[in-house]
This record gives structure tokens, sequence and C-alpha cells, in this order.
């Protein structure tokens, strides 16, 4: 069933619009060498709201003695693919995107925010294609863990809510991309209520933590 992938805020996606048509930020050397020797004009495709698990495990209270339950997300940008429009053939494959590009919110609207290359790219889409095979529409996010250097393609049920906001529902799949962490397979679909205790696991027995440290401890919030 097909996916229903909201748009993308207009002042970000013209922030990467502008950024690929500067032929300084595609020269840069922290640009993608697949950016630089692109056969044809890149294209960005497939919005996707990314999101970032800043509390994994609940809290029996939080400061004000108010009891918190669930995973806390916020809203970190847009992350657009981008397509190869010169790559030879139809089919996505690894000629036919060049990399990703973000748009980050700022006090003032929306700024660019850096190109992107790797695996996640193409396993992004290989994610995308499991998802449209499901019978049960979604509205398709990327949700990251930075302390198990995770990211996943999240499924909201709700595919009427805002993309900038939320947080992830018990009955909402997660799709792990690879590379995933040890012991998380990639490209397995996952309820959340399945996965988070397992990710819950895996950060409190890590190495080097502190015995009876809460998941909501041990995971960073980055600006």
């Amino acid at each position: 069933m097909p996916l229903h992938v909201s748009p993308a805020p207009a002042p970000a996606l013209r922030t990467v619009v502008t950024a690929l048509g500067s032929p300084s930020a595609i020269r840069a050397a922290s640009a993608p060498a697949a950016l630089r020797t692109a056969q044809g004009p890149l294209r960005p495709e497939l919005p996707l709201p990314t999101y970032e698990m800043a509390r994994v495990a609940p809290r029996s209270a939080d400061h004000a003695g108010t009891a918190e339950s669930g995973p806390r997300t916020r809203l970190t940008g847009w992350r657009f693919l981008l397509r190869d429009e010169g790559a030879t053939g139809e089919s996505p494959g690894a000629a036919a995107w060049a990399g990703t590009a973000e748009a980050v919110p700022t006090a003032d609207g929306w700024a660019f925010g850096q190109f992107r290359q790797g695996p996640y790219v193409l396993s992004t889409v290989r994610a995308v294609r499991q998802a449209e095979a499901l019978s049960v529409p979604y509205q398709p996010r990327l949700l990251s863990v930075p302390e198990l250097y995770m990211l996943t393609l999240w499924l909201h049920r709700d595919v009427a809510a805002d993309p900038a906001e939320g947080v992830p529902d018990p009955a909402d799949l997660l799709i792990p991309l690879a590379p995933a962490p040890p012991g998380i397979a990639p490209h397995k679909t996952h309820r959340v209520d399945a996965l988070l205790p397992l990710l819950v696991r895996r950060l409190v027995t890590a190495p080097g933590r502190a015995p009876g440290a809460t998941a909501a401890s041990l995971l960073r919030t980055s600006a």
C-alpha cells in the first residue's frame, strides 16, 4: 500500500535546492564524492522528517515530580534523497542515488544542514520499498537513537498527523537501517513496543555504564 509521504516545509526544500545550485557547496571538501561526479542534475526526492530519540526508557518522575512514560523524541530536520537524473537505467540502484541533503530548523526558519553519503542512503530506499509492500498505510519518518548509532525508518500509523510532531505509538513500526547495532537485525520490521525493551536492555548493559542507570541518562541530546 502506498506510503503517505508528507510534503516538506517549502522553506526547508528551498534551502536544499539553493545548496544544490551552489557550485561551492557541491564542490566543498565535505560534500560527498558522488555529488561532485553526478552524471546529471540532482533532484531532491522522498522528504522525510528526521527525529532523534532523546529518551528510550520511561522515568518514574521528572524534576517536578510528574510521572513520565514512553520514549521522548524531537524533530531535528528534514532529509531528502538526492536522485542523479543523469544516471543510466530506471531502477533506483546505487548509481541513481547520490546521497542525501538535510534542512535543519533555526530560530528564523530553516537552513541548509549538510550533504551525506554512505550505506544509509540505499538502506533507506530498501526500507521504503519494504514499507510500501505492507497492507496498512503509514506516514514514513526517520528516527535515530544516537547512543546506539542507530537509524530507523519510523512508520507512524496516524497518516494525517503533523509530521513535525508526535512520539512513537506502541503500534507504530520501526525498520532498523543497515548497518544496525550488534544484535539488532537490519530491515526487520518491529513494533515499537517490541523493539524499545531491546534498546533499553542494550543501553543499560553497555560496558562502562553504571549499574541501575536508566536509559534516559544514557542517551545524549545533541543540538
